[in-house]
């Protein structure tokens, strides 16, 4: 039996345009792989008092934003007094259910009037997104426990800016580390805005996390430039943090190009290498990234993001498993770690990979949008409720 402390706390994430209808934002209209046109997503803004009850059975923080493009709908305007309504209804029913946010600034999406005046390779869109800093901390403060400035910025420029998979679809790598920069100029005068408007809520960033390790030579020089751009490069630009946020999927192997059930379905159960339906699965690495970045920052961690890509019960419960196992390890050689906040709630729109790829405790029918409830739920529940897991062999996702 593991035990956590009694302060240290559980919750779950989503992101606003994955769950909620697509609106005037730069991600809306686009096609995933599998087909699906980036519109309707899983209805939660017509959800939002179901929701609401599912979320607070999953422990005490609910991570999540707000759509940007649909409260504030033209350059450092007034935000829109309806939508602003409907979020503080929806926050205030999770506070009278003991759920407190960490609040997301900028999770991956923005106004397509901020791409139109030049997204953030125009450096004077800053002051825009510090306008809305400003309404943000106006508006929900009050429901805050934690401000999350950006989410995975490293995420965010490597895939619009080096592989092009994400708007704008660019492959420039000069420019990746341009908006690199770009989000640290924000970040440093969000967090300067928030501390004076909320000097007692702490302030961090997310980063996400992955353990890649080549397979030859050449597999070996991109698992290190990765590895060096991804995991260390990315995260010296946001330094000014109370805490840093870490998210972590994926164990990735080069030979020299990268290796998955995305790219190259099969190829990793030819050798034996247990996965998800997305990534290679090795929870250890989630323990190692935490102690790497701790000895490099010093500072308080809480997993902003981490789970598993799969419609198996059994299998999610495991991973939850090994991975507050591996939590709990670095807890116990003295590193501060605050709270372990799963992804996700529920199933939702995975980007340019579409609707088949799943991680929620909550299963979606996408055609009605119904909740159902899974034994992953029930055990994650159970989890935040007792504080403790049963320990547990490692589990095999060799499909």
């Amino acid at each position: 039996m593991i035990k956590f402390p009694d302060n240290f706390f559980f919750g779950t994430s989503t992101a606003a345009t994955q769950i909620e209808t697509a609106s005037d934002h730069n991600w809306r209209g686009e096609i995933a792989s599998d087909g699906e046109i980036f519109n309707r997503t899983c209805d939660h803004e017509l959800r939002r008092a179901e929701d609401a009850q599912h979320i607070a059975r999953f422990g005490t923080i609910y991570r999540c934003s707000v759509d940007w493009a649909r409260i504030q709908t033209s350059p450092s305007s007034e935000f829109n007094a309806g939508v602003v309504k409907e979020y503080t209804a929806f926050f205030d029913d999770l506070e009278t259910r003991g759920m407190k946010l960490m609040l997301v600034l900028h999770h991956f999406t923005q106004p397509i009037w901020f791409e139109n005046l030049g997204g953030w390779e125009n450096k004077k869109n800053i002051a825009h997104f510090i306008d809305y800093t400003e309404r943000i901390a106006y508006h929900f403060s009050k429901y805050v426990a934690y401000w999350n400035t950006f989410n995975e910025p490293n995420v965010y420029a490597m895939n619009g800016w080096i592989l092009g998979t994400s708007p704008p679809h660019l492959k420039n790598y000069f420019k990746a580390n341009k908006i690199l920069r770009r989000f640290q100029i924000a970040h440093e005068i969000a967090f300067e805005v928030l501390r004076h408007h909320t000097p007692n809520i702490p302030i961090g960033i997310s980063l996400n996390t992955g353990l890649f390790e080549g397979k030859n030579a050449l597999g070996k020089l991109s698992a290190g430039f990765v590895d060096w751009w991804f995991n260390r490069r990315a995260m010296t630009h946001f330094k000014k943090v109370d805490f840093l946020g870490i998210s972590y999927y994926a164990y990735m192997l080069f030979d020299p190009f990268p290796i998955s059930e995305i790219d190259t379905p099969g190829k990793l159960d030819a050798l034996g290498i247990p996965h998800d339906d997305m990534w290679g699965y090795k929870p250890e690495g989630l323990g190692n990234n935490m102690r790497k970045l701790y000895a490099r920052y010093k500072k308080p961690i809480i997993i902003t993001e981490n789970g598993i890509c799969t419609d198996d019960d059994n299998k999610r419960i495991g991973a939850i498993k090994d991975y507050l196992r591996e939590v709990h390890a670095v807890m116990k050689s003295g590193i501060p770690v605050l709270g372990y906040i799963f992804w996700s709630t529920f199933d939702n729109f995975e980007w340019d990979l579409g609707k088949k790829y799943r991680f929620g405790l909550l299963r979606v029918d996408f055609e009605t949008c119904e909740r159902k409830n899974t034994a992953a739920a029930e055990f994650y529940q159970d989890v935040c409720e007792t504080r403790s897991i049963v320990v547990s062999n490692p589990i095999n996702l060799k499909l």
